[in-house]
């Protein structure tokens, strides 16, 4: 059974990370979603939040399962013997990012693949960021993300409706 670990801080997830995690699914038997720590971002939910958001978009995906891991994510593919990294990549602008993680861990992790791939080309504009920021201006976000997602996101940013959270 091949194995992949699709990892993101998901913050939240969107349509776009929905479409990775169905196109892996098309290659890989198995999928786990790594809701990463992320200390050099502000996030707006925290990690058990985001994985119980991930769970809840991917809750008819019986191959998909969600776990937080907070450390360096080649460890995590070796402790979980996965087979590949899944990551997506929206535009060029994405490619010097994923090219310096993708090293770094395949000289941590040398017997892992890195697999990117490409949304379907109405999501190669959406980011977590973006999706924030249009909602926290009340803007319509149902393209963008599951209706579940969409109402817990705006109730957060009801509660905390500072721009400051978004940076």
């Amino acid at each position: 059974m091949k194995n992949a670990i699709y990892p993101g801080t998901f913050d939240p997830i969107t349509n776009g990370h929905i479409d990775i995690v169905k196109r892996a699914l098309r290659i890989f038997d198995h999928l786990t979603i790594v809701v990463a720590q992320h200390y050099s971002k502000d996030l707006l939910f925290s990690a058990e939040e985001r994985k119980e958001l991930c769970e809840l978009a991917t809750k008819n995906m019986p191959n998909v399962e969600v776990q937080i891991w907070e450390g360096l994510l080649a460890e995590y593919v070796k402790e979980k013997n996965a087979d590949a990294i899944v990551r997506g990549m929206r535009a060029l602008s994405d490619f010097e990012y994923e090219f310096q993680w993708g090293m770094m861990n395949r000289k941590l992790s040398m017997d892992v693949e890195i697999i990117y791939l490409f949304p379907d080309e109405k999501y190669i504009f959406l980011s977590s960021s973006a999706v924030k920021e249009i909602a926290l201006h009340d803007g319509d976000i149902s393209e963008f993300v599951p209706e579940e997602i969409g109402k817990k996101l705006k109730e957060r940013l009801a509660k905390s409706h500072t721009r400051e959270q978004l940076k």
